[in-house]
């Protein structure tokens, strides 16, 4: 597929933020003209990420500081997602949420949140994890609660070095408990595609899905039925791209190629 052939099929892009929009602070070469070339062009801009541990107002911030957020643009992330999906199909049911206290206070908008006996726990990116949090979450694990977890990445990248995110704490209580979550939500797992695709109105064949991970983005949106773009600003170079299964529509330097 070519590049006009992807544009013209494509009404959504779903862009992952860290190394494919900015680089920490910095937008990536002339991002901000490309995203406004794309909105000329009708097509709904989206940031697409797994971090759970920020709200979307702090992601609006983010954007609005550094200058690329447009203003009929949609900030999406996993715990958004997971939201949305209990909101769904978790109705009436007391769920505890393993969060930070300002991710905790976004989901409590639209789904009520409990501190002990809970019928669902969700395990999100919580950087003031400490003991006593994890314990608790561990019983509520060992007493059959139902479990489910924003997104599945290992590490989150800093400009140090990585940080253990919640895949890390998958495994942790996955030995401590021997259980492990029924559902992921975030990329590459389908649901928050579905979500997401429900809240746009638009069919996932009618989305591009533009990140620097191939066992992230790419496999989420080939496992959604989207277009896939790689770009090699980030993580994935054209040597370790060899070593994955998942094959994008495209690969680009970065995201300005599109155009």
């Amino acid at each position: 597929m070519t590049k006009e052939q992807l544009l013209t099929q494509t009404d959504a892009f779903l862009f992952d933020l860290d190394g494919t929009v900015y680089l920490d602070e910095t937008p990536i070469g002339n991002v901000k003209k490309t995203l406004s070339r794309l909105r000329q062009m009708g097509k709904r801009i989206v940031f697409l990420t797994n971090n759970s541990s920020k709200t979307q107002e702090e992601y609006i911030e983010k954007l609005t500081r550094i200058g690329i957020l447009g203003e009929n643009d949609l900030i999406y992330t996993s715990s958004m997602a997971a939201a949305e999906y209990v909101r769904a199909h978790y109705a009436g049911k007391r769920v505890y949420l393993l969060a930070t206290d300002a991710v905790k206070a976004e989901f409590a908008r639209t789904t009520p949140l409990v501190e002990e006996t809970p019928d669902l726990v969700i395990l999100a990116y919580d950087t003031s994890l400490d003991f006593a949090k994890m314990k608790k979450f561990n019983e509520f694990l060992a007493g059959g609660a139902e479990y489910i977890a924003t997104h599945p990445d290992a590490v989150c990248p800093t400009k140090t070095v990585p940080m253990p995110d919640v895949g890390s704490f998958i495994e942790l209580f996955a030995m401590s408990s021997g259980r492990r979550p029924s559902l992921i939500i975030g990329k590459p797992e389908k649901t928050m595609g579905e979500s997401l695709a429900k809240r746009l109105n638009i069919p996932c064949s009618r989305m591009t899905m533009a990140g620097d991970r191939l066992h992230t983005d790419i496999r989420f949106g080939n496992n959604c039925g989207m277009h896939t773009v790689l770009v090699l600003s980030g993580e994935t170079t054209r040597e370790t791209m060899q070593n994955y299964p998942d094959l994008p529509t495209l690969v680009l330097d970065d995201v300005n190629a599109l155009l």
